[in-house]
């Protein structure tokens, strides 16, 4: 066990998180991803972490493995046409992990992640927590646009809620 990294994380609360992202920020968040999805046929799903439960703690389990286990819990994974992305921030560790569904895998390469990854790092150590998540949205929306255009008079379902999960 992380001795270090397990009191970093109960260290943190709530009110740490609604400092960092508050009621605006999620609002304007919110409309982001609901203004991105007017253009594509995919769902965008944020979830922003405070910190880390304690079984993964326990396990010092990484944060990408906490990100998968909440693309399942928030049924990213269940769109109709498996094009869901998940932007998931870890914010007592700085950590961004993108998690795509496999139709969306097989359009993106894992370079393009790595790079929208690359530019939320360097404007979390800033500390622009909603700036980064803002350029991710952009960067995902650029993505789906691309390999999953709405079209014209294609409806679009929105399957997926647009507000970011805090938890």
């Amino acid at each position: 066990m992380n001795i270090k990294r397990i009191l970093r994380h109960r260290w943190w609360d709530d009110t740490d998180t609604r400092r960092v992202l508050g009621p605006v920020a999620l609002q304007s968040l919110e409309a982001r991803v609901q203004a991105s999805e007017a253009r594509h046929t995919g769902e965008i799903r944020l979830c922003i972490e405070g910190a880390l439960p304690w079984s993964y703690l326990r396990r010092d389990a990484p944060a990408r493995e906490r990100a998968v286990s909440m693309f399942g819990k928030l049924r990213v994974w269940d769109t109709e046409d498996n094009n869901g992305v998940l932007i998931y921030l870890l914010l007592v560790e700085h950590r961004i992990e993108v998690v795509a569904d496999r139709g969306v895998s097989r359009c993106v390469p894992q370079a393009e992640w790595d790079r929208i990854v690359q530019g939320m790092s360097e404007m979390l150590r800033a500390g622009q927590a909603e700036a980064a998540l803002g350029l991710a949205v952009d960067e995902v929306t650029a993505l789906l646009v691309r390999h999953f255009p709405l079209r014209d008079g294609q409806p679009n379902v929105d399957e997926l809620p647009n507000r970011p999960h805090v938890a």
